[in-house]
């Protein structure tokens, strides 16, 4: 296979936009991260394109990840921002975001929101119809247990909207624990237009990880979903708080190892070309 895709990666750059969550207290994430930094880590592993990720609610944050999909080829897709909360100004938002042809979609940190329920309010569902209107992804942060009991609310109310769960909603792999995470993603699994990443495991696994630690929380998404809905991504920088680019490319190979090489392929490539339009 020569395309591999990473569906999930982000720059920061602290002298150009704010990001509230990223903190000194954040460790060794707290500086700036550029395609140039990444670029040679892709090129080992044999990446080809990767999709980037908003990492901050801001107009500033989408503004600069689309400056730097124009200069880099490689970044094949990016997953902006826009207030869904108020419906009027995200349509005008998207309007204009959209003529950026390597605009894909949505996210906002809703992990970070006070309430838990935030994306389940009328009006954030009003502002995820403008999505879905659009033919545009909806990237879900549901960083378990808080939020991933809402995907099938969602994949219900809004039936032609793609949802993409971030990093497998993070399960408990530290802890060793499984319900009801795993009857949750089941659950947001059995609705077609829910996707999720195979990404983030390694800082939800700790400090001393391998594939082996992984390996039962891969194996459960892809007897949820498919290796049709499910794609890789190495959550760069973040993954850094935890191992290295190299080290999450091979555990996660290793972890999908036992599958056949259409299984594998659909995970590290064919998936994200088609639900991307890479």
């Amino acid at each position: 296979m020569s395309r591999y895709i990473d569906t999930h990666q982000h720059f920061w750059n602290l002298a150009e936009v704010d990001y509230p969550w990223l903190t000194p207290e954040s460790g060794s994430i707290y500086r700036t991260f550029t395609p140039e930094e990444l670029e040679p880590q892709l090129k080992a592993a044999g990446i080809a394109q990767t999709v980037l990720v908003q990492s901050a609610n801001s107009y500033a944050d989408t503004d600069s990840m689309l400056r730097l999909a124009d200069r880099y080829e490689w970044i094949g897709a990016v997953i902006g921002w826009v207030p869904l909360w108020e419906p009027e100004e995200a349509a005008r938002a998207l309007e204009g975001y959209e003529r950026h042809p390597r605009f894909r979609g949505v996210r906002h940190l809703i992990h970070n929101e006070p309430d838990p329920d935030w994306v389940i309010q009328d009006r954030v569902i009003e502002g995820l119809r403008l999505l879905e209107a659009h033919h545009l992804i909806f990237e879900v942060v549901a960083v378990f247990p808080n939020h991933l009991k809402h995907v099938p609310l969602l994949a219900e109310h809004l039936p032609q909207l793609q949802l993409v769960i971030d990093h497998l909603a993070k399960p408990p792999i530290r802890e060793k624990l499984w319900e009801p995470w795993a009857s949750q993603l089941a659950a947001a699994a059995s609705y077609p237009n829910v996707y999720a990443k195979i990404s983030g495991l390694n800082t939800a696994a700790g400090p001393q990880w391998s594939a082996a630690d992984l390996q039962p929380y891969i194996d459960f998404a892809i007897q949820c979903f498919g290796p049709e809905r499910l794609m890789f991504g190495s959550d760069w920088p973040v993954c850094t708080l935890a191992g290295d680019y190299a080290q999450v490319w091979q555990e996660t190979r290793r972890a999908l190892a036992r599958y056949s090489q259409a299984e594998q392929e659909a995970i590290l490539s064919t998936t994200a070309l088609r639900l991307y339009r890479l």
